[in-house]
């Protein structure tokens, strides 16, 4: 967390009411402004230079290698639009990567030639201007979480893993264990900075909101959940969740819990036949249908059941009660149903925590990095 994005978000605004406006407070920005180094880049990283192999191999999935000419290291959007316009010049293929944490060859494939890596794009603030939360897509959810709940008590809902970057992941959507409750990350999503590039070929970058009156819209609207890499290159989202008013921050997104309940429960394999597991299966579906209304009283418990292969040796589901009592009850509740008819005893294991960190410590159960 740097003192620039300390100045830019909550606490400055806890402690303007005890300076004089113009004074203090106006002397101490302008003193950051200037001590504070420039955003790094933009650096064209190619294939002779010591850092290029750390920024090429950053992708998740071990099955995907892909070796670009060049990634371009950028700290700012003008730096973007740099990078594309000049792979639109030379007709070569861009893509982009923020967290690395993607499943798909769709940034570590040979057809690519030249990536641009956001990870220096990493802002969390809050913008009176919009009054809304600006997050720049570089930002890894965990930073994402903790810089809104311990700066302003609030969250966007997203993903498990700490370390999936934002860019991705909320042009897909953006869902986790609170989105039983509290929908999509896109639900909540007021604007987007896109470089996009226009017939005449030329980069530049467009803010898109959801507001009637933008002509961009449309703009706006194509990334709210339709997935990644098709209209640009977004480099900052601003979250606001739609009817919020005033502009106290701490009421425009919501609020978590102040705990939950993180489960885990395996079933073994060996112990299941293709009855059995259908039924499973079955079960688990049926559940989240009967209990997908809005005003169900286990929208606070989300579950996902992975089903693995036989040789990993367990049946997986992994889940959460973000509610501050009766979580256990819920979660009892919850088991019996999916395990009904099941002659199999589930082995379950459950934690208890504080919601950050149960936040930042990420999915019980998560699977590592597939490697071949």
């Amino acid at each position: 967390m740097s003192r620039r994005n300390v100045l830019r978000g909550g606490l400055v605004a806890t402690t303007a009411g005890v300076v004089a406006p113009g004074t203090v407070a106006g002397a101490v920005a302008a003193a950051d402004e200037a001590s504070c180094p420039p955003p790094p880049g933009p650096a064209m990283v190619g294939q002779g230079d010591p850092r290029y192999r750390s920024l090429a191999s950053r992708g998740y999935n071990r099955r995907f290698v892909g070796e670009p000419e060049h990634v371009w290291v950028v700290g700012t959007t003008a730096h973007v639009v740099r990078a594309v316009q000049q792979a639109v010049d030379s007709g070569r293929r861009i893509t982009v990567r923020s967290g690395g944490h993607g499943f798909e060859n769709f940034v570590a494939d040979p057809a690519v030639e030249v990536v641009v890596d956001m990870s220096a794009l990493t802002g969390v603030s809050y913008d009176p201007g919009r009054r809304a939360f600006a997050v720049e897509a570089g930002a890894l959810l965990g930073e994402v979480y903790r810089r809104l709940y311990l700066g302003w008590g609030v969250t966007v809902p997203a993903g498990w893993c700490a370390d999936v970057g934002v860019g991705g992941h909320v042009l897909g959507g953006g869902y986790g264990p609170l989105s039983r409750l509290m929908g999509l990350s896109v639900d909540h999503l007021h604007a987007v900075e896109v470089v996009v590039v226009d017939r005449q070929g030329r980069a530049r970058a467009v803010v898109a909101t959801r507001e009637l009156s933008d002509p961009h819209r449309d703009l706006w609207w194509a990334h709210t959940g339709g997935g990644p890499g098709t209209f640009g290159i977004v480099t900052r989202y601003w979250f606001r969740t739609p009817g919020a008013a005033g502009d106290d921050p701490s009421g425009l997104l919501p609020a978590p819990p102040s705990s939950v309940l993180s489960f885990s429960v395996t079933w073994d394999w060996q112990k299941l036949d293709r009855t059995s597991f259908a039924r499973l299966v079955r079960n688990h579906g049926e559940w989240a249908e009967k209990h997908s209304a809005p005003d169900s009283p286990y929208l606070a418990l989300y579950s996902e059941l992975a089903l693995t292969r036989r040789p990993s040796g367990t049946v997986l589901m992994i889940g959460q009660v973000a509610a501050d009592s009766g979580a256990e009850r819920m979660l009892d509740e919850h088991l019996a149903a999916i395990n009904r008819g099941v002659p199999v005893q589930p082995v379950r294991t459950v934690r208890n925590q504080a919601w950050l960190a149960a936040a930042l410590a990420g999915s019980p159960g998560d699977p590592a990095p597939a490697t071949g």
